[in-house]
């Protein structure tokens, strides 16, 4: 057991902060969607009813989508674009696809290559993507859950107020939609914008997000 929870220790702790956190999201929306409900004259509802509800379910939705979204793009970005000194970038030497003896695919793979990178065609191609259209789907799922929620939601708004409901596609293209998804995709390009830079310059000791504390700030694709 010991062993376990050392080398999984990153995810484990990680994964707890999540299930904390969605907790806690889930009692606290509850509390403040009683407080509007009772505000306009309704009745509170109970916790359990809150978290199979559309307003949670949409407020779920819609971060996960941005988070993957940046991953999506990173993924991505990373294959071809460099910063000097990041310990986000590869080298300016590295940039595209590499070969396969730098990829260890092909003729190049190890013992303990993953079966699918020693066994050629397509099934290399699908592994040598699989970090990014694995996060593409996931992303693009959580955006289709947020969009289906966040109409449900919107729809029962409409209701109390005694206006007309709208159809998917209507609620997709509304401001509604569109401002939830873009004041959560604003905050994910500044922060991954903003560690890509600060690591250029600045340090923590003993994390592999950083660069020795020593390093020169030129130093690239340098962990510490």
């Amino acid at each position: 057991m010991k062993r376990f929870l050392r080398d999984n220790g990153l995810g484990l702790v990680f994964g707890l902060l999540f299930l904390a956190a969605l907790v806690g999201q889930a009692f606290a929306g509850n509390a403040d969607l009683n407080q509007r409900r009772l505000a306009d004259g309704g009745d509170p509802i109970g916790l359990g009813q809150y978290v199979v509800s559309s307003d949670f379910a949409v407020d779920v939705a819609e971060n996960w989508q941005s988070e993957y979204l940046q991953f999506v793009l990173f993924v991505f970005a990373t294959v071809w674009l460099t910063q000097r000194g990041s310990t986000e970038s590869k080298p300016f030497d590295r940039r595209g696809r590499e070969t396969d003896e730098q990829q260890l695919s092909g003729e190049h793979v190890e013992e303990g290559s993953p079966p699918w990178a020693k066994a050629g065609g397509w099934r290399t191609r699908v592994y040598s993507n699989s970090l990014g259209l694995v996060m593409l789907a996931l992303f693009l799922g959580s955006w289709g859950a947020q969009s289906v929620a966040g109409r449900s939601a919107y729809n029962n708004d409409q209701l109390v107020n005694f206006q007309d409901t709208v159809t998917w596609w209507e609620y997709a293209g509304s401001s509604d939609f569109w401002n939830r998804s873009l004041q959560n995709w604003q905050s994910e390009f500044l922060a991954i914008g903003s560690m890509v830079v600060f690591s250029v310059y600045l340090r923590q000791r003993g994390s592999s997000q950083s660069k020795p504390v020593g390093s020169p700030h030129t130093d690239t694709d340098k962990n510490g």
